[in-house]
């Protein structure tokens, strides 16, 4: 729905989607994908896993915080592939979640439909000034 600008999606131009799918050893298989201004499909595939001060209760994950990498699966072992993955925000019945990491460079609104209601994206601002984020440098991308 909208994110902060960033260098590794710079080249998409619409229809900005992310899938995730639940994998044996409590990993997530994380599908991003757009559509570049020229009108091509591009895709990159990663792995979440719990982070460092999470744990699963309860059928839970507690506090909300993954590890996520698109680096090649080879490369895993290295600390610097995995990137916090932090969900700072959950709307009422998962309509949305808002995520980010501990630096606040990289921030994202995902939302199960293309629309997201006034009062929604008012709760959202709201929410992330009190986080200490900058509602203004979103950019809400094109469905």
């Amino acid at each position: 729905m909208a994110l902060y600008p960033n260098r590794f999606q710079k080249m998409c131009a619409s229809n900005t989607r992310a899938t995730y799918a639940l994998e044996e050893g409590n990993t997530v298989r994380v599908t991003n994908q757009c559509r570049t201004a020229e009108g091509k499909e591009v895709q990159a595939i990663g792995q979440a896993r719990i982070g460092k001060e999470a744990a699963i209760t309860q059928g839970q994950l507690s506090p909300p915080k993954l590890q996520v990498r698109f680096a090649p699966a080879w490369l895993s072992w290295l600390p610097m592939v995995w990137g916090n993955y932090w969900v700072i925000q959950l709307g009422a019945d998962y309509r949305y979640a808002v995520v980010s990491e501990p630096e606040r460079e990289f921030l994202w609104v995902l939302a199960r439909d293309t629309q997201l209601s006034a009062g929604d994206w008012s709760a959202i601002e709201a929410r992330l000034r009190e986080q200490g984020y900058d509602p203004a440098r979103l950019v809400r991308e094109k469905h």
